[in-house]
């Protein structure tokens, strides 16, 4: 039986009529339109699926409907709506950390999220962050020169 949930999506009152135990990340591509977050494995082991819900890294793949009721939910859709998030996304092209951009909306939404501390991160901190998305093409040296990049210039913002 569906059921009606409502919760904010990149930043706007949002409602559903699903059912509860539909996965986040089917309501978001099939009945919301936001193909930006990518289903790579289904499980949660390579984080293509993160998405920020009040804020924290989550699976979509791991996350039901039912659980987003009045929460606040950030896609990667809404990355250029954002200082923080333009600033990043600027790094990821500038520094070559993005290659076939599979796995880049999960980790782009990893590193808003450590972004968001607000504070200096050593290298170290960034790939701790961004441990549980994985990367096929460009190995982490860029991805992590690009996050330590947008932390450094949005400490100026």
């Amino acid at each position: 039986m569906n059921m009606r949930i409502s919760f904010y999506l990149n930043g706007l009152p949002t409602e559903s009529d699903c059912l509860p135990d539909r996965r986040v990340i089917d309501l978001l591509r099939e009945d919301l339109g936001l193909t930006g977050s990518k289903e790579g494995c289904g499980t949660g082991e390579c984080g293509a699926c993160t998405v920020l819900v009040d804020g924290e890294p989550k699976l979509a793949c791991l996350m039901l409907a039912a659980q987003l009721e009045g929460r606040q939910v950030e896609t990667v859709e809404a990355l250029q709506q954002t200082d923080e998030g333009r600033t990043l996304m600027t790094a990821f092209a500038e520094e070559g950390a993005v290659q076939c951009g599979y796995c880049i909306p999960g980790m782009e939404m990893a590193s808003l999220a450590l972004l968001r501390k607000g504070e200096p991160l050593s290298r170290d901190q960034i790939r701790e962050g961004l441990s549980g998305n994985l990367c096929r093409c460009t190995g982490y040296v860029k991805i992590v020169d690009a996050v330590e990049r947008a932390v450094k210039e949005s400490c100026k913002i």
